[in-house]
């Protein structure tokens, strides 16, 4: 069973900068599958708004972002430490939301972590 745990999150000014962590655990052979072959994923979730994708990187590194976070967030993944990244910098307060690592993909089931707060405030 693999499981998904974020960290990094918090409170920032506007203007600043975080970098969210998702660390897989679980079976060594279903981290490398997962990782070798998923698609991982950051969604985020503000009260009173639908679940919007962020970011995304597929097996082969492509990205693909949000128009709202383009330019600004940056998506990685360590294949070898099993944690997916993302950089968020030149926050806004909109982009106040619970931030949430998933994957999705031809070796599981859709995964989802807990996810971790996010504030931009002054």
């Amino acid at each position: 069973q693999v499981q998904l745990v974020e960290s990094g999150g918090g409170l920032v000014q506007p203007g600043g900068s975080l970098r969210l962590s998702c660390t897989a655990s679980g079976s060594v052979l279903g981290l490398t599958r997962i990782f070798s072959a998923n698609t991982m994923n950051w969604y985020r979730q503000a009260p009173g708004k639908e679940r919007e994708r962020v970011a995304s990187i597929i097996r082969s590194g492509g990205t693909y972002y949000a128009d709202s976070v383009k330019g600004r967030f940056t998506i990685s993944k360590d294949n070898t430490n099993k944690v997916v990244y993302l950089q968020m910098s030149n926050l806004k307060p909109e982009d106040t939301a619970v931030y949430v690592c998933s994957t999705n993909g031809p070796v599981s089931n859709d995964i989802w972590g807990q996810g971790t707060q996010v504030t931009v405030s002054s």
